[in-house]
């Protein structure tokens, strides 16, 4: 992995080269560059956390001045508890996945000596536009390697020195491999990003990871295809059967555990037949954590002959804009639906196609939402926060899709590989083939993979 100045063309150059080369590599050749990249990352997270303490720094004044939101804050901090540990462990997780290149998925006989294969192939050259997180640029190489892609990284300026430390580990680590340094380059100028989404011709795919504004604006200057999301608008439904000390687990989980994440859930949605029975109990875990509620005209009466006054006058009423509001902080909208249809409907129109999730007994209510929802991720019984690569058994994800492309939700090594056809034939031609007398006939005979 290197820091790149290169010019934005001779560096996507360089990356498609190192691409192919990457993609004729051995299973063992690409995990030992992850062995090698854990092991040097290891050896340098004193120089790293010193590196992003730094850029902290400069993120807190910004944030005091108004020019950074507390949400990238939080994404930034890599000595939050756990956040450390869980790189590392990732670079790990992928590194013990069966090998995604050259599984045959699909194997027919055209004729006799003529055999057709589907095989899974890398996609070739990746672009990550990213925001803050300074993970995101090992879980990237570690999904990028191993599913035998390269990989050009531009992260956001609030996180520079962090990108540098973590980069120059994995450049010496990656020195020491089969892996060709320029598989991985991290781009540290802003300006070079009209210039990368130009370069159709050598690279295969965007990944923007970061805010609405950024998705975006890579949507509408790129003819290269994009993954990603722009918002994660989650809801949490209680139907009416829902059991209340469920109800208020999974509510909490998905609202408190991480706030800035875009699998937090921004909007709760509760059957009006129980608002008495499932919203008070909710909504006191909720306030007692510091959650600012924003209600409908129901929701908040139910609440009013149920709470206590101090907690009643805190309660908010909630605007039309709060159900197409990813806040990303502890605020969350509260509406009151009439059956499992309506909450369909509020999900489909006002959600972002992320995850969205029913806490109910009814198991044909549960599947009726399960069915109707159409988000990357429905779930039931469980928290948004379920929606994440590593809790899925990817290792980690290079990002969530909420396209309607082959990669879906949290994208793992899978999400990151396409297929190529091969044919082994012995002189075959086509027009040997045909309706006509003494014209051979395609067998089409399918094969056990």
């Amino acid at each position: 992995m290197s820091v790149t100045n290169a010019l934005p063309a001779d560096a996507a150059s360089a990356a498609k080269a190192a691409s192919h080369a990457l993609a004729t590599l051995p299973a063992s050749s690409r995990d030992n560059a992850l062995t090698a990249i854990h092991a040097a990352l290891s050896e340098a997270k004193e120089e790293i956390l010193a590196a992003n303490a730094r850029d902290l720094a400069l993120a807190r004044k910004a944030a005091e001045n108004g020019e950074l939101s507390l949400s990238l804050l939080s994404r930034l901090d890599l000595g939050k508890k756990g956040k450390w540990e869980d790189m590392l462990s990732g670079i790990l997780d992928v590194r013990g996945l069966e090998d995604p290149v050259g599984k045959v998925t699909l194997r027919t006989r055209l004729d006799d000596g003529l055999d057709l294969e589907r095989v899974t192939c890398p996609i070739g050259v990746l672009l990550i536009i990213f925001e803050a997180r300074p993970e995101v640029i090992a879980n990237i190489a570690s999904l990028a390697i191993k599913s035998g892609n390269a990989a050009i990284l531009k992260g956001g300026k609030e996180s520079t020195e962090s990108f540098i430390a973590i980069s120059k580990a994995i450049s010496t680590a990656l020195a020491k491999t089969d892996v060709p340094n320029s598989a991985i380059q991290l781009v540290t100028t802003r300006d070079v990003i009209p210039q990368l989404l130009a370069l159709d011709q050598y690279i295969d795919l965007v990944i923007p990871r970061g805010s609405n504004d950024l998705v975006r604006f890579v949507k509408s200057n790129t003819k290269i295809p994009v993954l990603g999301h722009a918002d994660g608008l989650c809801a949490v439904y209680l139907e009416h059967t829902a059991d209340p000390e469920m109800a208020v687990k999974v509510v909490v989980d998905s609202k408190i555990t991480y706030p800035a994440a875009c699998n937090s859930a921004e909007t709760l949605l509760v059957d009006s037949s129980a608002l008495d029975v499932l919203l008070p109990p909710v909504a006191e875990a909720l306030l007692a954590k510091g959650v600012s509620l924003r209600c409908d005209a129901p929701s908040k009466a139910a609440l009013a002959t149920k709470l206590d006054a101090q907690l009643s006058a805190i309660l908010q009423d909630a605007d039309g804009i709060d159900y197409d509001t990813e806040h990303l902080s502890l605020v969350l909208a509260i509406k009151a639906v009439s059956n499992t249809s309506e909450a369909i409907s509020h999900i489909n129109k006002h959600g972002s196609h992320h995850t969205d999730v029913i806490v109910t007994s009814s198991t044909s209510a549960a599947e009726h939402f399960m069915a109707g929802v159409d988000s990357a991720g429905v779930f039931w019984n469980t928290s948004t926060r379920m929606a994440d690569g590593m809790r899925y058994g990817f290792g980690t994800e290079v990002g969530i899709s909420t396209n309607k492309i082959h990669a879906r939700g949290p994208v793992g090594l899978e999400g990151l590989m396409i297929y190529k056809y091969k044919i082994r034939g012995s002189g075959h031609v086509t027009a040997d083939y045909g309706e006509g007398e003494g014209q051979k006939r395609f067998k089409h005979k399918r094969l056990d993979l």
